[in-house]
């Protein structure tokens, strides 16, 4: 079966930052619902567009195709007293940003009474290397389709 919109797709996944950082060894095989779902990076999808059990790809993503380029203004100090207790430096917190939309904020550093936050996704701003191994290909099931995600092995657990 060819990966198309609704199919369900399993695959092996390599990612690492151009330094050579790894952030994602393969070992472990992930299914994701393929046709423009949200569960994986529009780019990889577009590579795996019509392609059969046992393709492989390597790509690199320029921050615009992965995680978005870094902007400044999702930084944030806050005062302490506003900060919750037992969040630490690398942890993250929930909050507001300028538009008023939730955003995820990764504390980067804690300074007297001030609290550093960012707001970017931790990947934002890096070029990533990604190996793709397609593994299998069925048909999603109606459900799937309506939850927007794979359930079973290698997906989603109700």
């Amino acid at each position: 079966m060819k990966i198309d919109k609704d199919s369900v797709v399993t695959l092996r996944l390599t990612v690492s930052e151009s330094t050579g950082k790894v952030l994602e060894n393969g070992k472990t095989p992930v299914a994701y619902l393929h046709g423009g779902y949200d569960n994986l990076l529009p780019k990889i999808e577009e590579a795996l567009q019509g392609q059969e059990p046992g393709f492989k790809v390597a790509m690199t993503l320029v921050p615009e195709d992965a995680f978005g380029v870094r902007d400044e203004s999702l930084l944030r100090t806050i005062s302490k007293k506003d900060f919750p207790p037992g969040v630490k430096v690398g942890g993250a917190m929930q909050g507001v940003n300028d538009q008023g939309e939730e955003t995820i904020y990764t504390v980067l550093k804690i300074k007297g009474d001030q609290v550093m936050l960012d707001g970017n996704h931790p990947l934002a701003g890096k070029t990533l290397k990604v190996g793709v191994h397609v593994l299998e290909v069925r048909p999603a099931t109606p459900e799937e389709i309506a939850h927007r995600h794979v359930h079973g092995e290698h997906g989603h657990h109700h």
